[in-house]
């Protein structure tokens, strides 16, 4: 198997001080909640015996970013979301497929180890992911739990291009009217599921509701819906990757507190999509 490969490649020449094991344990011993059994938290390509050149924190491994993480010279890439297209990075079922066999021989060729961050990060208070992105947009004032915000009043319209213009997305979309008077909030970083989605919606505490990514059948439905009976309501939908990648920016700082002189940087996952305005 190709990830078995990945494990057995010969150790780098240079000898930093760390493995990628031991900066693995640094971060269960700093994280500041108990190390769940059960959790895709785990190296994901490479071995724990390998010595860290650098680290780079990211949103997602694309093959994009493992190839500039090595650039950098840092084979330890730590990421938020899969390598391997599945929520668990399962990789039985992709076999041969060329794309995975891409992956899997640049990742080796460039002795890279990469390590999910996910449930821990989120499981840490303040929550990682929703700690960066709170600060990156400017609501630190407006937070009650970074989840909900109260802002000063504002447009949907006006909203949303503060929330473009802040996480720099390139495809964000908007459900309502944009000269609707809104102030509350509710963020959901990353995917929106149905249950999340229309129960906030539904809630009178929130005007709109922020999120990475849902289902257009399910909650942008109920929010269509929504603004066709004459709710007041608005949905931002600003991509997966804008809506999280703040929250592994703050994640390589908090690494570079407890990592001494080893080189940490996030290494940005490039939103997938572009605007033929963009073109």
């Amino acid at each position: 198997m190709f990830l078995a490969a990945l494990a057995a490649a010969p150790a780098l020449s240079q000898s930093p001080k760390l493995t990628a094991g031991a900066v693995i344990d640094l971060i269960k011993d700093n994280v500041g909640v108990p190390w769940a059994a059960e959790t895709v938290d785990r190296i994901i390509a490479g071995s724990a015996e390998t010595p860290v050149t650098g680290v780079a924190t990211t949103m997602m491994a694309t093959l994009d970013v493992v190839r500039r993480a090595a650039a950098e010279g840092k084979n330890l890439v730590i990421t938020h979301e899969p390598t391997f297209y599945s929520h668990q990075d399962a990789t039985d079922k992709l076999g041969d497929d060329p794309v995975y066999r891409d992956k899997v021989k640049i990742l080796q060729d460039n002795r890279m180890v990469v390590f999910r961050f996910h449930d821990h990060w989120h499981r840490r208070r303040p929550d990682g992911i929703a700690y960066g992105m709170t600060r990156e947009l400017g609501w630190e004032a407006y937070s009650q739990d970074q989840r909900r915000f109260e802002l000063p009043a504002t447009t949907l319209g006006a909203l949303a291009r503060h929330v473009e213009t802040k996480l720099k997305a390139s495809t964000v979309r908007v459900v309502g009217d944009a000269a609707l008077p809104v102030r509350r909030v509710r963020a959901n970083w990353g995917y929106l599921s149905q249950e999340r989605g229309i129960a906030a919606l539904a809630d009178s505490e929130t005007d709109v509701l922020l999120c990475g990514e849902s289902r257009e059948w399910e909650a942008v439905e109920y929010a269509v819906d929504a603004v066709a009976a004459g709710r007041k309501k608005g949905l931002i939908v600003i991509g997966h990757v804008a809506s999280e990648q703040a929250g592994m920016k703050y994640c390589a700082e908090w690494l570079r507190t407890f990592l001494g002189d080893l080189p940490v940087g996030l290494v940005a996952t490039r939103e997938p999509f572009w605007s033929p305005e963009s073109a």
